[in-house]
């Protein structure tokens, strides 16, 4: 006498929750893998725009923006003064993994319009004016630099400080009526250009997206073959049973 197994199916209950669970689940991934590669094509397209501007040779920043968006990632130049008295400061700015501040400061042109431009970076302890002196430039120049949209550039900055003069993202509305001009949709960014001194330090704009979506699209999409492939196995999968012995 031997002893024989068999095996016998899946139930059809083990079948339904198996198909609920599965087929859901490899919808989900492979949605995300989708949008994953749809933020990668346009990252890509971005950078290659940004690239392309930044490129270009410098314009004159044109009398009235009414639009300002065909501009951003162009470079400018702008004649004019500064406003060091309306100074604004962008806080929790980093250069060279050290903490400090970013200056705004009005920059009045001359045809009289005035416009926010982000000098550079300093660190804390230099934020006060006095402390940078030699930056302070007074008279009429000519600054090149980015033009730049607003708006938050991290999902948990903190609230502005408007009493206080500290902003920790861009809100133009703000920063334009504390700079005692109409509310204007750019900013423009100082060149590297350094300054008397070496305070404010110019050229702080990020011009380089953060770009990971591929190896995100892959992770995706690979956890949804995954899943796929589990799920077929176990729906050709049986149960094992131990029968009594037969002769």
């Amino acid at each position: 006498m031997t002893a024989q197994t068999e095996r016998a199916p899946l139930s059809a209950r083990a079948r339904r929750w198996a198909t609920l669970v599965a087929i859901p689940g490899i919808l989900v991934m492979l949605a995300l893998g989708a949008w994953q590669t749809q933020r990668l094509i346009w990252k890509n397209t971005e950078q290659a725009y940004r690239n392309e501007r930044i490129a270009a040779a410098p314009i004159a920043l044109p009398d009235m923006v009414d639009d300002p968006a065909p501009l951003f990632y162009r470079r400018v130049f702008v004649e004019g003064e500064f406003l060091h008295d309306k100074e604004l400061w962008l806080g929790a700015r980093s250069h060279l993994r050290q903490l400090g501040f970013q200056i705004i400061t009005p920059f009045k042109r001359t045809n009289g319009q005035i416009i926010l431009l982000n000098r550079g970076w300093v660190p804390l302890e230099r934020k006060e004016a006095r402390h940078r002196r030699a930056g302070q430039v007074e008279g009429r120049l000519r600054v090149e630099g980015l033009v730049v949209p607003g708006g938050h550039d991290a999902w948990f900055a903190p609230k502005n400080s408007v009493e206080q003069r500290i902003w920790y993202w861009v809100d133009l509305v703000s920063l334009s009526a504390a700079a005692g001009t109409p509310s204007q949709g750019f900013v423009v960014n100082a060149g590297p250009a350094e300054n008397p001194g070496g305070f404010p330090i110019g050229g702080q704009t990020i011009v380089t997206l953060r770009n990971e979506h591929l190896s995100y699209a892959i992770t995706w999409y690979a956890l949804a073959i995954g899943l796929g492939v589990i799920y077929v196995l176990f729906m050709r999968g049986k149960r094992r049973t131990q029968l009594k012995p037969k002769p």
